[in-house]
């Protein structure tokens, strides 16, 4: 059988189904209703504010309570060690991105269980990029791979499928298996996005996923609010977005990757000593939300230049790799 619906082996190593909460006493009724409202595992609970518990009809503050003190009882939401948050660091899995100088820059490849924002203009490889880590995300762990399927939200029209299969050739892989293992939808418009992260966590609870990719994570919040009247809801609505996204990189242990848009500066005198006066759209939102970010821009022909723009654990630092038929790889001279 294969890994990724080895339901057993993921449920061992993975979160804690919520079914789990029926031997504490909650009935099957109240856990339906947690469901409907996409919580799938007990961390998510556990890490749910109270109130987002109240809002679920017919869940009442004794239910709220007991549901978080349950939760409290499998979930270790304490103080611990530094060196076991170090020794759990050393065992997460890293993506490759198929470009080993790109892989070295980022200390292995994309990290799982954070957020990832790659940003940058039109034709720096964003959108090429997201492609190729839908395909590596499926090899086995010691292949650099997370082993695991890849869900897909798009929301600009550019997934295309013969990426994927020119990406799949490369790595020597079953070409329709490797589609059947991408889960893939497109979002049209900020509510859509939303709702379709309860739909992940559903999928996630009952298989193996190792990504979650968004691009673009800004196209339609820039559409659906126009003008600086709308921006307070934009940015509040963007946030309990990229919330509900950190809440599945903890469930679930998942790589997220975000694909974002620049903005031009249009401040004046600032321009002039800024060589490059671009910046990525969304402002301190998505800045605090991402874990790590990369700027990509334009090198020479199908080169482009990574930049790490902010990382908590690696050093600024750039490299060049390149775009071809088959996907992201070395530089080309």
């Amino acid at each position: 059988m294969s890994q990724y619906n080895d339901g057993q082996e993921f449920e061992e190593s993975g979160p804690l189904l919520i079914a789990h909460m029926e031997k504490s006493g909650i009935s099957s009724m109240d856990i339906k209703k947690l469901k409907e409202a996409g919580f799938y595992t007990i961390e998510s609970i556990a890490y749910a504010p109270k109130k987002h518990l109240l809002a679920i009809k017919g869940i009442s503050e004794t239910k709220a309570d007991k549901l978080l003190a349950e939760a409290a009882k499998l979930v270790n939401l304490g103080f611990t060690t530094a060196m076991e948050v170090h020794t759990r660091r050393q065992d997460i899995v890293t993506i490759t991105t198929g470009s080993k100088d790109l892989d070295k820059a980022l200390g292995g490849g994309i990290e799982t269980g954070s957020i990832t924002e790659i940003f940058g203009e039109f034709r720096t490889g964003k959108s090429q990029l997201c492609h190729m880590l839908s395909v590596t995300c499926q090899l086995p762990i010691d292949a650099g791979g997370g082993q695991g399927k890849c869900m897909y939200i798009d929301t600009e029209g550019t997934f295309r499928p013969t990426r994927i299969l020119a990406v799949s050739q490369r790595y020597g892989m079953d070409n329709e298996s490797t589609l059947d293992n991408i889960a893939y939808a497109r979002a049209y418009n900020t509510d859509h996005q939303s709702s379709l992260l309860l739909q992940a966590a559903a999928m996630m609870s009952e298989s193996r996923f190792a990504i979650l990719i968004v691009d673009s994570a800004m196209a339609l919040y820039r559409t659906d609010y126009s003008g600086r009247g709308e921006l307070a809801a934009r940015q509040t609505h963007l946030a309990q977005f990229l919330r509900q996204l950190q809440r599945l990189a903890d469930e679930f242990g998942i790589a997220v990757v975000i694909t974002n848009q620049v903005v031009a500066q249009v401040d004046g005198g600032a321009s002039m000593f800024n060589p490059d006066p671009k910046k990525p759209a969304g402002g301190n939102i998505i800045a605090h939300a991402s874990c790590t970010r990369l700027y990509l821009r334009k090198g020479r022909g199908e080169n482009r230049i990574c930049k790490i723009y902010d990382s908590p654990s690696l050093p600024e630092n750039e490299c060049t790799f390149s775009i071809t038929e088959d996907g992201i790889s070395d530089a080309v001279e």
